[in-house]
């Protein structure tokens, strides 16, 4: 769901170039028009390039800089084209965010056809790694940077007919601590962010209804009540993107409303 963003008087991203890979969606938007609020120049990448234009124009119209671009992540010319249009655009990269992900049915593996397993890691592993392999280099370039892998709390715990989305994930929070040892030298730190069950319109499509959402996955399943909000996804993403999180490489960092501390 649309959120308001909170300007920042600090700028904390200021002359940073960022690209976020499913800016179309509601929390990749919500971290596009925060990046952009603290100052980055934000290319937002969707594999719907109406979605992503739409991001672009609200960054915009709230006085900040973006481009876009259509992206699908799991294409590797698509992939370096994103970063392209950074350099192009803005004349550098330091921050990534892999946003981009495949969510599946509940199936359990019988049931789950060959095509949606692959896409899923297609999207969600195979997109991060073809995303970061284009980036690196002009990262290095700029000095160093931040890469954000979103992960989820279903890397840290499992749920009955979705081992397939929880097994992806996993495989994005090993990728960042292999990242973050590999680059560290090169001065890029590279996280991840674990959202739990966050009010986005997947969400209310899911369950009916954003209330029905609340009640059945939100006030049930985390401790805290309630379902988590974009823009609390978007304030950590910030943190991991700036120098607040300068000592910070290889972690997860969990927002998840208290899922996986039962």
């Amino acid at each position: 769901m649309r959120q308001p963003v909170r300007k920042s008087a600090v700028g904390k991203l200021k002359d940073k170039v960022a690209i976020v890979t499913g800016a179309g969606g509601d929390i990749g938007r919500a971290i596009s028009l925060q990046f952009a609020a603290e100052g980055a120049a934000v290319v937002c990448a969707d594999v719907d390039l109406n979605t992503a234009r739409q991001t672009t124009e609200q960054i915009e119209k709230q006085g900040g800089k973006a481009a876009h671009v259509e992206c699908d992540v799991t294409d590797s010319n698509a992939a370096k084209e994103s970063v392209s249009e950074a350099l192009r655009r803005f004349g550098a990269l330091h921050i990534l965010v892999n946003n981009a992900a495949h969510f599946l049915r509940d199936a359990t593996l019988p049931e789950l056809d060959e095509a949606e397993f692959n896409r899923a890691f297609a999207v969600n592993v195979t997109g991060a790694f073809l995303m970061s392999r284009w980036a690196i280099p002009h990262m290095v370039r700029a000095g160093g940077g931040s890469i954000i892998h979103i992960a989820s709390q279903m890397a840290h715990v499992a749920r009955e007919k979705q081992a397939t989305y929880c097994a992806t994930k996993g495989a994005v929070l090993l990728l960042a601590k292999g990242m973050a040892l590999d680059h560290a030298a090169d001065g890029i730190r590279v996280n991840s962010l674990s959202p739990g069950g966050i009010a986005t319109q997947g969400m209310a499509n899911q369950w009916g209804s954003m209330e029905q959402a609340e009640r059945e996955w939100g006030q049930r399943m985390h401790p805290l009540g309630r379902l988590g909000r974009t823009e609390e996804i978007a304030h950590a993403a910030v943190f991991l993107a700036s120098d607040d999180s300068s000592f910070m490489t290889g972690a997860d960092l969990l927002v998840d409303g208290g899922y996986t501390a039962r």
